[in-house]
């Protein structure tokens, strides 16, 4: 695929930085399912520079904590809220948070989870970014997006590196603020 074909919302050469380092993985994890695989992107220092260097920019001044979704949210979000000098927060799996206030499951294309937010994850008028990885379904976008919103934070912004639109996920989440650096 060219450069001038590749699309993303922070431009091509972000977009192409994302797409250069992404491998696709058939049946993950199951039948069916194709997997990006973006551990090559996390272990190359000068692109997960970039793709950080990227949300910060969008984002600058504009958010006071990341919200990583488990678990490649994780890997960027506590990089993004470095750079950025902000906290992090975790969005977890049910059961594995002490502290919980709030609880959602919903459906994604190969079954349903749940998600979780600390009780303690935000104070009063926090502008939260939430950072993912995938946006496919919407499913764990959505779930994620309320919680933010159930435990007190206020929503500056969601940024994934890639957007599968085939699937529809962006339409899914309404007139919130979606952000991809690739959108396939």
């Amino acid at each position: 695929m060219t450069n001038d074909l590749i699309q993303g919302d922070s431009g091509p050469a972000t977009a192409a930085l994302v797409a250069d380092m992404v491998v696709d993985v058939a049946d993950f994890p199951k039948t069916g399912v194709l997997f990006k695989d973006l551990t090559p992107l996390f272990a190359d220092g000068k692109a997960f520079r970039g793709v950080i260097d990227a949300i910060v920019a969008q984002y600058a001044g504009e958010f006071d904590v990341v919200v990583g979704v488990e678990a490649r949210g994780f890997v960027l979000a506590a990089a993004v809220a470095y750079a950025a000098g902000t906290g992090v927060v975790a969005v977890r799996k049910a059961g594995k948070l002490p502290r919980v206030a709030h609880a959602a499951t919903y459906s994604l294309e190969y079954g349903t989870a749940t998600l979780e937010i600390s009780e303690a994850a935000f104070t009063p008028g926090q502008r939260v970014l939430v950072v993912d990885d995938v946006l496919a379904t919407g499913g764990t976008a959505d779930a994620t997006l309320d919680l933010v919103q159930r435990a007190g934070g206020i929503l500056a912004g969601f940024v994934v590196l890639i957007e599968l639109g085939f699937l529809g996920g962006r339409e899914r989440l309404g007139d919130r603020p979606v952000h991809a650096l690739l959108r396939i």
